[in-house]
């Protein structure tokens, strides 16, 4: 399947899990009905021993055992997904999570949070928050949120003590597939639907609790038969909570196995290194903590780690991950079974970067040349080799090329930078100075702008400036994306008065161009998600007709933007209309002069709230514009993959097969 299919099948088991829920619900009703109306049958006999065959059945009572039931449940739901509302970071830190500074001299923290930030450069998302579990001795992990933009990757402390890099690389690439399968709304889903079916069972523990040290008095009639009905109610509920304790468990069991073998083949694909997942993996066999997590929220989240969270379960039927053996065996089919000694790995600083490959070089070496491109004209002038259908399988999907050219990417970025881009102050003025205009009249306006609102960020940009000048073209929307974690750890108001520069900073040449465009919408959609909790667009369009006015607007947009020439451009816009509308269908080109990125913009909007299979045709007619003519520039591939940031679709850097030199 491809990322799109991943996004269809997990929509689906959405659905899925919404009839699980409804069973379960039916089933415990039943048995808290039962239960409540035997109590009431056996008062009723000691009361009047002439009735000798009380009726069990009892409409008004059933209703209000209904009614109780459902509202506990329903109620005990939505708490949690509310409480989840947030994102993943809700989940982290609920499971004991620290969040990890991006600047930490700490080695092993470093060498975590490098491994993150080449995995999101390679899979063309914003790079996620990391949190170590510090009171976690197993070794796990997992990744949490709603969409690639809100997502964390949580990593317990015995991951980061005991495997290697290119083990912890195999672990985080397993947690970038549940990223991009779609596989973490469903679970954060899992995980608020089913905490109303557990409030059955604390109830009745919590009943029991607050009996502890009642003293009856009065003998056995009066305070005393009370005491016995609540000592009665509190273990039915409890028997009957677990009850739903058992479904739980079926449903996350359920859900969660098969995504696991995926994300695990998903993982070699990505790093094209068995060793490393598969490293991995043994070494929680052989390790005396496995991968437990002691935390008590585990239990409701242990769908969501790499490994089993929890202890095994009777004959594993329950469990939320398929026998370590057998996912080793997959991986590697000569698995003898036995499993290593662990012990704390000793770290270097050659960890912090992957050891460069052939291919590696490669890639850092092409990026070298292509840096060579410093401004925008020529960026317009430099086209590479591009294939549309290799761009748009590789959505989702991306490969061990990507992950070579992400660890070239960070290891050709001056070292002064990246050591800005992990901190505040330094990833402010790092934004602001790739905003800064070409033209000298434009940007002294623009320096005088920054110097009036934000003092200090001005200084550092004047320290920085340089280090952003020898940049090419191709590492600035990478710079800006390593900025991200640094970001998120401005205050509230320190965000807005970033985005109010920003967009003065923009503004102050009176235009903005695609970088300008292409740099800010990335950049406030994965910062929106963290400072105004900004939920996913709920699902509108299942048909593509309604959209076909969009669709028109955005590709007239692309080939305007991509094409100088006025045939070229309505060539390229018929290439790429023949993937939405048959011949003969109303379809044009809209003029140059009523395409702007206002209207861009707002039909980004829209298609983000369409259905996958419609963003699947919608991305194939952009890339197939775009490579009418068999190249595309800097300027294009950047576009191509805003338009792809746009629409939830995760696009790779466009290399290797896609582009070449």
């Amino acid at each position: 399947m491809n990322f799109f299919e991943h996004q269809e099948v997990a929509r689906r088991k959405t659905t899925l899990l919404v009839f699980y829920f409804a069973v379960a619900t039916v089933l415990i009703v039943g048995a808290v009905y039962l239960a409540v109306a035997g109590i009431f049958v056996a008062l009723q006999a000691r009361q009047d021993p002439a009735i000798t065959a009380p009726s069990i059945w009892d409409p008004q009572l059933f209703l209000w055992v209904t009614v109780g039931t459902v509202s506990v449940i329903v109620l005990g739901s939505l708490y949690k997904v509310s409480q989840l509302g947030s994102g993943g970071a809700t989940v982290a830190e609920l499971l004991g999570g620290r969040l990890l500074d991006s600047s930490t001299n700490d080695l092993d923290e470093r060498v975590l949070l490098n491994v993150v930030e080449e995995m999101a450069i390679a899979s063309g998302t914003s790079v996620p928050p990391v949190y170590l579990l510090d009171e976690e001795k197993g070794i796990n992990a997992f990744a949490a949120g709603y969409t690639p933009n809100d997502a964390v990757i949580g990593v317990t402390r015995g991951a980061v003590e005991t495997l290697t890099r290119d083990e912890l690389q195999g672990v985080i690439a397993h947690e970038f597939s549940h990223i991009l399968n779609g596989d973490m709304r469903l679970n954060i889903r899992l995980m608020g639907v089913l905490h109303g079916i557990l409030l059955i069972a604390l109830i009745g523990y919590g009943i029991l609790r607050s009996l502890r040290h009642v003293r009856v008095r009065g003998g056995k009639k009066g305070g005393g038969g009370i005491v016995v009905v609540m000592i009665a109610l509190g273990i039915a509920f409890l028997i009957v909570g677990y009850i739903g304790v058992f479904f739980g468990k079926l449903i996350k069991s359920a859900v969660s196995r098969q995504r696991e073998f995926l994300a695990d083949a998903s993982a070699v694909q990505f790093t094209r290194n068995p060793g490393g997942i598969g490293g991995a993996l043994c070494k929680i066999g052989g390790f005396s903590a496995g991968s437990r997590v002691e935390h008590t929220e585990a239990e409701e989240a242990s769908h969501m780690f790499f490994g089993n969270a929890l202890r095994a379960s009777f004959l594993g039927l329950m469990s939320t991950h398929p026998p370590l053996d057998v996912r080793i065996k997959r991986i590697d089919p000569n698995f003898d079974g036995a499993y290593p000694d662990v012990t704390r790995v000793q770290r270097t600083a050659r960890d912090l970067h992957r050891e460069a490959t052939r291919a590696a070089r490669e890639q850092q070496a092409a990026i070298r040349d292509r840096s060579q491109v410093a401004s925008a004209a020529d960026a317009r002038a430099a086209a590479f080799a591009f294939q549309p259908e290799a761009a748009l399988a590789s959505v989702g999907t991306p490969a061990a090329e990507h992950a070579d050219y992400a660890a070239a990417v960070v290891a050709a970025i001056p070292e002064r930078l990246t050591a800005a881009v992990h901190e505040p102050l330094g990833a402010l003025a790092t934004v602001y100075c790739l905003l800064l205009d070409d033209d000298p009249r434009a940007r002294s306006a623009q320096v005088q702008c920054l110097a009036e609102h934000d003092r200090r960020a001005y200084q550092e940009a004047q320290r920085l400036l340089p280090e952003i000048a020898s940049l090419g073209r191709e590492l600035r929307l990478p710079v800006s994306e390593m900025s991200v974690p640094a970001l998120c750890r401005l205050s509230a108001s320190q965000y807005r008065s970033f985005r109010g520069t920003v967009e003065q900073l923009i503004a102050a040449d009176e235009k903005i161009n695609l970088f300008e465009y292409a740099l800010q919408r990335m950049l406030f959609l994965q910062l929106a998600s963290h400072f105004e909790q900004r939920r996913p667009p709920k699902l509108k369009y299942a048909a593509l007709r309604p959209l076909l006015p969009t669709c028109a607007g955005l590709l007239s947009m692309l080939a305007h933007s991509g094409q100088r020439d006025a045939d070229a451009a309505a060539s390229a816009f018929a290439a790429g209309a023949k993937k939405l509308v048959k011949a003969g269908e109303s379809f044009e080109l809209l003029p140059r002069d009523r395409c702007s990125l206002k209207v861009f913009d707002q039909s980004l909007t829209m298609l983000a709230a369409a259905s996958a299979p419609i963003k699947q045709r919608v991305l194939d007619a952009c890339a197939t514009l775009v490579g009418a003519d068999e190249r595309i520039t800097l300027e294009e591939g950047e576009l191509l993959r805003v338009i792809a940031d746009g629409l939830g679709c995760p696009m790779p850097p466009l290399l290797a097969s896609h582009s070449s030199t």
